[in-house]
């Protein structure tokens, strides 16, 4: 048995529930190899058995009170996995599915993620078991509020710094960031994702699905590609794929999709921007479904309990959640002609659908690299309260297209140098591990 074999097998006699985090831990691992065999310090100084390890992980009550007055508690947890580059940086996440096991891989995940952008940060992920759908803005003040109270001693500006995920929206960054003031007394960028007006970034809300969409470019202007007349089949309708969306069609794209947890949309004459305008406010106003577009729009049907991948086009952006691009979707895709997929949401595609696509030479961006955008602002965001200023949209958005283009240009010379010419994800990894864990050599055994 190899030595990163020994490792895994490590990871997984000791967290052997936790089947998202041995995902998200193999998918790097087996990248490694040619890097281990140039640099053996790695393995002397134990790297990868460091590596898998979070630095520190916290569990704790969270108590409130809802709106009938009654109890009710839920769990929360940060881990934070790797600071060997920077304070630990990643998000909060609230919803139903979340489990030490996500939370571990979504923080994996972002230490990767976040060396790609170049920026000084390292690696964390938080959330909650905690539903913020169909509660009321009171009840969610009161989870939030009780959340911190918690929270608070273990973040700063210059050591740990939540954002938004899932379920945490401005509305909750608000809240958590004025518990966060009222017990310290400070007015810090403690939290990115934050208002405008009030020490959040112009673009914010924006990064990921731009990100994602100047990722995109990048890959197919390597194949001799643009976006302008393809197809695309986008899943969700959060924050995430309304931007990427907009982003899409403003490059010329046709959006054919979104979806919720219940079902997707098809609109064969294409979600313009007056239609996204639309989703837009039934989503972030009225917290509605988006089975309500098809009574908006009579071109458009609705597809309960499905994902869009049955669906013929030539680009697939996953942006809804971890695995929901399985084996048969990624059949339906090469099967459809699709020469794209490129990941918004985290770890969206499983690993035997990762292969179907390799074997087909479809074009694969990784989440790592593809929706670092969300933290490339976020730490132009911690830059802009560290100096108490505030930089145009355009100086942002141009930032961020710089950011995401230097990112496909890192993931595609790592590729090739180390032997996987072309491999996004190879190269993604491989990038990424060399910057945190020559750090981690730099620094000594902690």
């Amino acid at each position: 048995m190899g030595h990163i074999e020994e490792v895994f097998e490590q990871v997984k006699r000791r967290d052997h529930d936790q089947p998202e985090f041995h995902q998200a831990v193999w998918e790097v691992l087996e990248s490694l190899a040619p890097v281990l065999e140039l640099h053996p310090e790695y393995r002397e100084y134990r790297v990868l058995e460091r590596l898998v390890e979070p630095e520190r992980m916290l569990i704790f009550r969270v108590p409130w009170t809802d709106d009938q007055g009654r109890v009710q508690v839920n769990r929360g947890m940060r881990v934070e996995f790797n600071s060997a580059i920077g304070p630990y940086k990643g998000g909060l996440r609230f919803h139903p599915s979340v489990n030490l096991s996500i939370i571990k891989f979504l923080g994996f995940e972002q230490v990767f993620k976040n060396a790609l952008t170049t920026r000084p940060i390292g690696g964390g992920k938080g959330g909650s078991d905690f539903d913020p759908k169909g509660k009321s803005d009171n009840e969610v003040m009161h989870f939030c509020q009780s959340f911190m109270t918690e929270l608070f001693r273990h973040i700063g500006a210059n050591i740990d710094v939540p954002a938004g995920d899932i379920g945490v929206g401005g509305r909750e960054i608000g809240y958590l960031f004025g518990q966060y003031k009222r017990l310290t007394r400070r007015w810090e960028g403690v939290l990115t994702g934050k208002g405008y007006g009030w020490g959040g970034s112009l673009i914010r809300p924006e990064a990921t699905g731009y990100g994602q969409v100047y990722f995109l470019r990048e890959m197919l202007k390597a194949r001799g590609e643009k976006i302008a007349g393809k197809s695309c089949t986008i899943s969700g309708s959060g924050n995430v794929a309304q931007f990427c969306a907009e982003k899409a069609i403003s490059y010329g794209g046709k959006v054919l999709t979104m979806s919720d947890s219940g079902g997707f949309v098809h609109d064969p004459d294409g979600i313009d921007e007056e239609k996204l305008a639309w989703v837009m406010e039934l989503k972030n106003t009225r917290r509605g479904r988006i089975s309500e577009y098809t009574k908006k729009f009579k071109s458009a049907s609705y597809h309960a309990g499905k994902r869009p991948w049955s669906v013929k086009c030539d680009i697939a952006l996953p942006c809804a959640t971890q695995n929901e691009i399985e084996k048969a979707g990624a059949k339906a895709l090469v099967k459809g002609g699709t020469i794209a997929v490129c990941e918004g949401a985290n770890m969206p595609t499983t690993p035997e659908a990762v292969e179907i696509f390799k074997a087909a030479e479809i074009a694969f961006g990784p989440a790592k690299a593809a929706n670092a955008g969300g933290v490339a602002v976020s730490a132009l965001e911690m830059a802009q309260n560290a100096y108490f200023s505030e930089w145009s949209r355009e100086e942002v958005d141009s930032r961020l297209d710089t950011i995401m283009t230097g990112i496909h240009a890192q993931c595609d010379a790592a590729a090739e140098k180390y032997g996987h010419a072309g491999d996004l994800l190879v190269g993604a990894n491989v990038s990424g591990f060399l910057k945190v864990a020559n750090a981690m050599l730099d620094q000594g055994v902690v």
